[in-house]
């Protein structure tokens, strides 16, 4: 029997759970990840969006996060920089 390193857990099946926009918008989507890339942008409010991201040399699209969670960047928002 093959024994599983300490601390290691086995990977949990994707859930269905609700996907934020920044615009507000959510929709129930099943996945794990941290993010994922909405690039329909077919709501008339799309083009002129705050939270629209324009790559160099790709397809315009939205970041979707799960509900609840905090920004990747949230943390940045703390740090004190020096003068």
């Amino acid at each position: 029997m093959k024994k599983r390193s300490q601390g290691a857990r086995p990977a949990l099946p994707a859930r269905e759970r609700p996907y934020l926009a920044g615009c507000g918008r959510s929709w129930p989507l099943t996945s794990d990840a941290a993010d994922l890339a909405f690039t329909a942008l077919d709501f008339p409010d799309c083009p002129a969006c705050t939270h629209r991201v324009e790559p160099d040399g790709g397809p315009a699209f939205c970041t979707l996060r799960p509900q609840g969670t905090a920004h990747p960047f949230a943390a940045l928002a703390d740090l004190a920089w020096p003068d």
